[in-house]
């Protein structure tokens, strides 16, 4: 089956329908919104449009992993609305393939599902969010960093597990400072994402004292970085900030043919991959890296790559963004149960106070319970505590530092808070 017409539908156990009136009651009309006019059909349907093919394609098996967890999770506990969810995975490619996820998206819609997860890329989000949100369906990336998606007139209709670039390019640019560079040169992908994470990074760079020597941009997709590199190590920097996709599988060797130390390269989300399997893997031994979220659970990631090799036969080998996933597809489904409704309308309305402000709980199964107890939830997930603010952003979240060893991957030194994502 071809990558465009990835399908797949998970049903787990259903127990007894659950009394969703008993839920409703325990929310007062200060907590909870409106019921809207409208209903679903009592099956929660989920799409997902994800990066089979292109630049983030790496991304895939952790986010394909955390779909199928999360829906094996809450089908496992009873399903929605006592019913087994639904999911289909459709390809979104990336900025240089720009009809792909429309079409997936318009494949989606077509379904009729409730919810749409991703896409995974912000520029590839702003090729479908209008198409999705003016459909009144429910749009959660679990990756999208874009700070303008923030104010992104979507009729309270798009969310995101992932914290704006403007934590992580804060981060990033300090932790640069931090380790004693004096002049810093960026080199970034040309697009919403990169345009975004630079602009913070330097920001950020500038006022903590340091200099910002050059700054130069490159086409999505770009294969040949010699002049890049020329021009950027013309200007003398202690350290580089590589803001890209896999592109930096191009500007990393070229970086190492001109002699520039790898241990001083800096890299984000969109490129802090496993590149053991490069000839230049030993290249970035001391390199360093940003992450949105924190350790990653021990158990819950065997538990992602166990039913990863159980769907795929394929072993899981990235993590980056799995939590997310997983956490955005509980959301939607504790969403639908507190509403009585998988409508996206009632998906929507449910989101922000199924996050906050009740009784913490870390798994679908409880929070069900103590839905039908009554309760108020706050779900804290694997990525952290999210707790979505009235424009669908996590209001607090967590940035991983990874440093690389003489092997090609990273590992994990340190976690830093952010109080806010705005």
């Amino acid at each position: 089956m071809s990558a465009f017409s990835t399908s797949r539908k998970f049903a787990g156990v259903v127990a007894a329908a659950a009394a969703i009136s008993i839920a409703l009651a325990g929310c007062s009309a200060a907590e909870e919104p409106a019921a809207p006019a409208a209903k679903g059909d009592g099956v929660l349907k989920l799409g997902a449009v994800i990066p089979l093919t292109g630049a983030l394609a790496f991304l895939s098996p952790p986010e394909i992993a955390g779909i199928e967890l999360a829906v094996a999770d809450i089908n496992a506990a009873g399903g929605v609305l006592g019913k087994p969810v639904e999911f289909s995975i459709e390809d979104s490619s990336d900025g240089d393939n720009p009809t792909v996820a429309p079409a997936s998206a318009t494949k989606l819609l077509s379904e009729g599902v409730d919810a749409i997860i991703g896409a995974a890329a912000s520029g590839v989000t702003r090729l479908i969010i209008d198409q999705i949100t003016d459909a009144k369906v429910v749009q959660i990336s679990m990756s999208n960093t874009a700070p303008d998606l923030t104010t992104w007139d979507d009729g309270g209709f798009y969310f995101r597990t992932a914290p704006s670039d403007l934590l992580q390019g804060a981060i990033v640019g300090n932790e640069i400072v931090a380790d004693g560079n004096e002049n810093v040169a960026i080199i970034y992908q040309q697009t919403s994402y990169g345009e975004g994470l630079e602009a913070k990074a330097k920001s950020t760079i500038e006022a903590a004292g340091a200099t910002v020597v050059s700054s130069v941009a490159f086409p999505e997709a770009e294969t040949n970085f010699d002049s890049i590199v020329d021009q950027t190590l013309a200007t003398n920097p202690d350290a580089i900030l590589a803001i890209s996709y896999d592109e930096f599988k191009k500007l990393a060797p070229a970086l190492e043919k001109k002699g520039f130390d790898g241990s001083k390269l800096y890299l984000v989300d969109g490129n802090l991959a496993n590149y053991s399997e490069e000839s230049w893997a030993g290249y970035l031994e001391g390199a360093k890296g940003t992450l949105p979220g924190g350790k990653l659970d021990d158990a819950f990631k065997q538990r992602l790559m166990d039913i990863y090799k159980e769907k795929t036969g394929e072993e899981l080998t990235e993590f980056a963004y799995g939590a997310e996933t997983y956490d955005a597809v509980i959301l939607l489904a504790l969403a639908a149960q507190q509403a009585g409704d998988d409508s996206g309308e009632a998906i929507a309305a449910n989101m922000q106070s199924v996050s906050s402000g009740g009784t913490k709980v870390s798994s679908y199964a409880d929070g069900l319970a103590a839905l039908e107890a009554g309760e108020d939830i706050d779900y804290e997930g694997y990525s952290g505590p999210i707790e979505f603010d009235e424009y669908g952003d996590p209001t607090g979240a967590s940035i991983g530092i990874y440093q690389y060893g003489k092997e090609g991957t990273s590992d994990l030194i340190n976690v830093v808070a952010g109080n806010s994502v705005q």
